[in-house]
Order: C-alpha cells, then structure tokens, then sequence
C-alpha cells in the first residue's frame, strides 16, 4: 500500500491534520480572486502587482490545502503539497516555490530579483490552482 505524503507529513509534524472549514476555504479563494484580479492590472506597479500575485497563489494554496483537511504554518510547503492538493505539475508549484524564495528576499533584504517573465508565471500556476479548486468544489 503506498503511503500518503500529506500524512507522512502530519507524521513528521510538518502538517496538521483538522477537518476542512467551507467557509473558510471561500474565504480563502475570494481572497485569491481578489488579489489575482489585482495582480493582471497593468497600472499598478510590478512590485504590487508580485505581492498581489504571490499572495494571490499562497491563498489559493492554503484553500487547496484546507480542502484536503490540512493545515501548516510554513508558507514554503504548502505550495510544495500543491502536486497532492491541487495535483499541480512539479514545474508549476516550483515557480510559486521560487517566488516565494523571491519575497523573501525582497522583503527582507529590499532586493528584487523579480522580473515580468516571473511574474507572468506566478499569475499563471495561480490561475491554474483556482481552476482546480473551482472544478473541484468546495469541501462538503
């Protein structure tokens, strides 16, 4: 029997297992909504438009997430268990993995090693989890 990698993550206290919230998981993708309506907007700055995005996708993957009846604190793994949440593509969930890497840096060093391409990409895998969580439906 293979093992569950949301569970052997539960396992190595990297996850918490707790039931699925609706309301909170349409909060959540609103939230994704929101940001990544504000994100397309070409008047505002790329800065903005980076944190809109980045933010956009990180609520989107914490709703994947808390769709499947887990909960964690590391911003970095949940867009990692995007490929068990979402069934999102390696190369998908490693450009939201790479732009948080990016935030980071920005936020804590001032340093923007951002660029249209990656911004296009985080707008991108995104829209591509809110498809999935949209055809997936809420949790019951």
């Amino acid at each position: 029997m293979p093992s569950d990698p949301l569970q052997n993550l539960v396992g190595a206290r990297q996850l918490k297992a707790e039931p699925p919230d609706r309301k909170e998981f349409e909060r959540l993708v609103q939230s994704g909504r929101a940001r990544l309506a504000d994100a397309r907007r070409r008047e505002n700055s790329w800065e903005s438009r980076f944190d809109l995005a980045y933010n956009a996708a990180h609520a989107l993957a914490l709703a994947a997430l808390r769709r499947a009846g887990y909960r964690s604190e590391n911003r970095y793994l949940v867009f990692q268990c995007l490929a068990h949440t979402a069934a999102l593509a390696a190369g998908d969930w490693r450009v939201l993995a790479l732009a948080h890497e990016r935030r980071n840096q920005a936020e804590y060093s001032g340093e923007y090693s951002i660029d249209e391409r990656l911004l296009a990409e985080v707008i991108r895998a995104a829209e591509l989890v809110l498809a999935k969580l949209v055809a997936a439906g809420p949790p019951k």
